[in-house]
Formats: structure tokens, C-alpha cells, sequence
């Protein structure tokens, strides 16, 4: 991501901007900005006197604005952050105080601001001049068909070596959670010997995800109606429910089918608009393609009313709470037996 790349080389270069404003949904690389902006910026021995870190919740935009026009006490700069600065709410005359501020900003102070969980109302004016003075950096949420790439990224440059596709057992496993996949991803290079290559076994045994049971091999053998593996699948699921949490499956499934209804209403347009319409990569169309066949438009609909169906028993809302090997069980046979039911659409 060039934000961070610009941050890092900012920092490294020691060509420091006066004001980092980061924002966005992606809190992964934001963090990582501000771990790198807090910790090698300063000396350890100026960090004493001129590091100043706040949290959203205990301040506000005028209390952080007059920490930035202080001077710092030994050295040449000061490094003002502020975390968690989604929490500060801006009162009627905050939004001019910080026009004023971005516009002559205080050149011996370094001001960075994290905002996190969604991106700034591009239309305030501060938010304008923080954009024209190359002062703002948003974050933006990698896109599910991106990961797999982005995990083979962060794989390589750790120096773990891997199997084919265990990138996207992982991204489909872990989902878009940056920091999640990080920590997994650290855990396993310190259990990985030197030479070693991470294959599906040791991510079966350390982190959970078996590579032969696990709601991903479900879902092929639902595409495909494979009843007999489908269905062992669910079985062996259903009593391992630790590694495989039934919600975490319904939402997978919820949103494969979701995509077959789309892939139905799309029909007749290429694989590479379909692809980017479905938020998938080119190589997942064949996939949905050949599910379509199996499950038309209305069955596909019925199989989201199964899972809606399901997800209530699982909460024991309207029926008795049920076990997750019972609710595998029943999800699986009426999605395999779709075509048979009658569902309430």
C-alpha cells in the first residue's frame, strides 16, 4: 500500500512531514504507521522530553491543537500522536481552529493523528487543505480476492516458505483482518525449522484450520452437490465446532450463495465484469459457474432462506437451542436438498 511506503520512506529519509493525519477502515496499516512514527522518530533520550501521546477519548481537537503549538524542550522537534482519534467528536468551532492550523502548521512539531474504523467527510475544508499539502493518508480496506496476494506478500517478505494455495486457505479462513492474519503469520515462522515449508498440516495443527474439514471444503462440496463428502464434512465440523464456530460458517456460506445469485443476474456479461461485480478474482468465475449449474436462481435463493432458517435454531430463537453437529447436519442435507423443499423465501 503506497501510503504506508510514503511514511516509511518519510521517516527513514528524515524528511518528516509536520502533519500526519491517517484515516480510514483498514486499522491494520495505521497502527503500523503510528508503532513506526512513535518509535523512530525520536531519539530514546528526546523521546523523555518531546513525545506526547493522547487518546481520543480524553482530549479534543483544541486541547490537541494547543500540545502542537508547544516547543520542544530539548532537540528540534516534538512528536505529538493522538490514538483512537475516531472517539473525539468536533464542536462548532473546532473545524476553523484546524483550517487555521493545517494551513500554517507549527514547523517544529510533527502531529499525528489516527483515525480509525472510516475515512474523514471529504468535503470539509480542512480535510482539503490537509489533501492539498499531501498531509492526509487514507487506509481502505483490502478487498477479499486481494488477500491471498497480500498474505503471499507477507509471507515472502517474513521468509516463510508455503505450499500452493495455503495463502488462500488463510485469507479465506482468517478473512480480511490484517492483524489477525499478521499474528498468525508470526506465530507460525517462529514455529517454522530453518528450510521448512508451511504446508496444510501445520496450519491444521496451529492455527485450527483443517485442510481436508473446514467450511471452505464444505463449500466446494455444496457447489458441486457432493453429497457423501458434504455431509462428512458437516460431521466432522459439528464435533470439532472449537475450530469451526457455526457462525463464521453460516456468514461464508451466506455470501458464496449470495454471489450465485448474482452470478445468475449478471448472466451474459464477461468473467472479468462479473468477477469485479462480485468483488472475486477472474479465476473464482469457473467456480461460480459451475455452481450455477447446480443451484438456479431460485434454489440459490432458497439456500440464503436455509441459512437464515438455521442461524435462528443455532440461537434457539423460536425453537430449542441446538447443538452445532445437529445444525451442520440439518443445514447441509436441506441445502443438498433444495430443489425438494418448500422454504419460505
Amino acid at each position: 500500500m503506497k501510503e504506508i511506503d510514503t511514511i516509511l520512506k518519510n521517516i527513514k529519509n528524515k524528511e518528516l512531514l509536520p502533519v500526519y493525519f491517517l484515516h480510514g477502515e483498514e486499522s491494520f496499516y495505521i497502527d503500523l504507521a503510528v508503532k513506526h512514527l512513535e518509535q523512530d522518530v525520536l531519539d530514546e533520550d528526546e523521546k523523555a522530553f518531546n513525545l506526547t501521546v493522547v487518546y481520543g477519548r480524553d482530549t479534543n481537537y483544541l486541547e490537541v491543537l494547543s500540545l502542537a503549538r508547544q516547543y520542544p524542550m530539548m532537540g528540534d522537534k516534538q512528536l505529538v500522536i493522538v490514538k483512537e482519534a475516531q472517539d473525539m467528536k468536533l464542536n462548532d468551532e473546532e473545524p476553523k481552529a484546524l483550517e487555521t492550523y493545517f494551513e500554517n502548521p507549527v514547523p517544529s512539531t510533527i502531529l499525528v493523528v489516527a483515525h480509525k474504523s472510516k475515512k474523514l467527510d471529504a468535503r470539509r475544508k480542512f480535510v482539503k487543505i490537509l489533501d492539498k499539502s499531501k498531509m492526509i493518508f487514507a487506509f481502505d480496506k483490502i478487498k477479499d480476492y486481494q488477500l491471498p496476494a497480500w498474505i503471499q506478500s507477507e509471507m515472502t517478505a517474513m521468509g516463510i516458505k508455503a505450499a500452493p494455495n495455503i495463502s488462500h486457505l488463510l485469507a479465506e479462513y482468517l478473512g480480511n483482518d490484517l492483524s489477525r492474519i499478521a499474528n498468525e503469520l508470526n506465530k507460525l515462522k517462529i514455529i517454522l525449522k530453518d528450510g521448512a515449508v508451511l504446508d496444510g498440516k501445520m496450519v491444521e495443527e496451529h492455527i485450527g484450520i483443517s485442510k481436508d474439514f473446514n467450511v471452505f471444503e464444505l463449500q466446494r462440496a455444496l457447489a458441486t452437490k457432493n453429497q457423501e463428502k458434504a455431509l462428512s464434512i458437516a460431521y466432522y465440523m459439528g464435533k470439532n465446532k472449537k475450530s469451526n464456530p457455526v457462525q463464521m460458517s453460516f456468514g461464508i456460506l451466506y455470501n458464496f450463495f449470495s454471489n450465485i445469485i448474482m452470478y445468475h443476474t449478471l448472466a451474459g456479461q464477461s468473467p472479468q465484469s462479473i468477477a469485479s461485480t462480485l468483488g472475486v478474482s477472474p479465476y473464482a468465475i469457473k467456480d461460480y459457474s459451475e455452481a450455477a449449474r447446480f443451484y438456479p436462481l431460485k434454489h440459490a435463493t432458497r439456500v440464503i432462506s436455509i441459512l437464515r432458517e438455521m442461524d435462528l435454531k443455532s440461537k434457539g430463537l423460536g425453537v430449542r437451542q441446538m447443538d452445532d453437529d445437529e445444525i451442520y447436519t440439518e443445514m447441509v442435507y436441506k441445502i443438498l436438498k433444495v430443489d425438494e423443499l418448500k422454504v419460505k423465501v
